[in-house]
């Protein structure tokens, strides 16, 4: 079931997919697109929802609590037909709670919810995990929305640009395409006291650009002579990936808050030991907070 909401104030509209809790599309008061719209041949999806997971594990499973559980990339929230809990012109809310099914690769009882409100030409995310178990539960979670880039006719993808919103002094870490893990041990990207990272496809050679030292919450991506694009606003998330696929020419950037990443060098199999896991206890609800502006 797909949901459209809408923003009369700018006329701005919001498109979710139940299957997935996926974002679809995204308009402005123009009818513009801003999301991009799945292609089988060059990737099927839009916006898929990260959890229990971020990434791949190593050899596609995960160790809790002594016992291997198979866990496929991202976690199974984008194979999931979430319930709609509520609804109104600019607002809708999706539900998915534990099950026989997701008990299969992950043992933990959970409620996650995500909701999506537009408000004044912004799109606001909200996304809550909540523990209804007696123990801890742990997990990690992301976002993974697709933005059309370039956005015109004429345009190209290395005219634009990523504009931090404050100087970084990092660098990313890249991805061994050979043993399909974070390589701790090697420096990539580099951001060297600076708020930009102009673009191009040769930067993806290697998969994602993560970051998982970032001082800002807020970067945008942009035409670096017309500033039209988008901003995405991130609070509650302590790392941020990009990512086209290398080799396509793919017409879309993917902005990825994450708290979590695909396995690193320098973890062992035990879910537990992942970098920016997440901890509930008992009863508690996490919230987590995402902001779409079209600029």
């Amino acid at each position: 079931m797909t949901i459209t909401i809408h923003d009369t104030k700018t006329n701005t509209t919001a498109s979710i997919d139940s299957f997935g809790a996926q974002l679809v599309s995204l308009k402005d008061g123009t009818g513009k697109e801003y999301i991009w719209q799945r292609d089988p041949d060059i990737w099927p999806r839009c916006s898929p929802l990260l959890f229990p997971v971020v990434g791949n594990c190593r050899n596609g499973r995960t160790c809790i609590d002594g016992v291997w559980y198979q866990m496929e990339k991202h976690g199974f929230c984008k194979e999931s037909d979430f319930t709609v809990t509520g609804k109104t012109s600019s607002s809708c809310c999706f539900q998915l709670a534990a099950s026989d099914h997701t008990r299969r690769s992950y043992p933990f009882d959970f409620i996650l919810t995500l909701s999506y409100e537009l408000k004044d030409g912004i799109l606001l995310m909200d996304y809550s995990v909540m523990n209804p178990e007696s123990r801890d539960i742990y997990y990690c979670i992301g976002s993974h929305p697709g933005f059309i880039c370039p956005l015109e006719d004429g345009e190209t993808f290395d005219e634009y640009m990523l504009e931090f919103e404050k100087e970084e002094d990092t660098r990313s870490m890249p991805f061994d395409l050979e043993k399909q893990e974070i390589d701790t041990q090697k420096h990539g990207i580099p951001l060297a006291r600076t708020r930009i990272l102009p673009l191009s496809y040769e930067l993806f050679r290697e998969d994602a650009v993560y970051f998982d030292q970032i001082v800002s919450r807020k970067v945008s991506l942009l035409h670096q002579k017309t500033r039209c694009g988008v901003e995405v606003f991130y609070p509650d998330f302590e790392t941020i990936a990009f990512w086209t696929p290398y080799g396509k020419n793919a017409s879309f950037l993917c902005i990825e808050p994450w708290n979590g990443s695909s396995i690193r060098s320098d973890e062992d199999d035990e879910l537990i030991h992942r970098h920016h896991l997440q901890t509930l206890k008992p009863g508690q609800t996490n919230h987590y907070h995402m902001e779409i502006r079209v600029l």
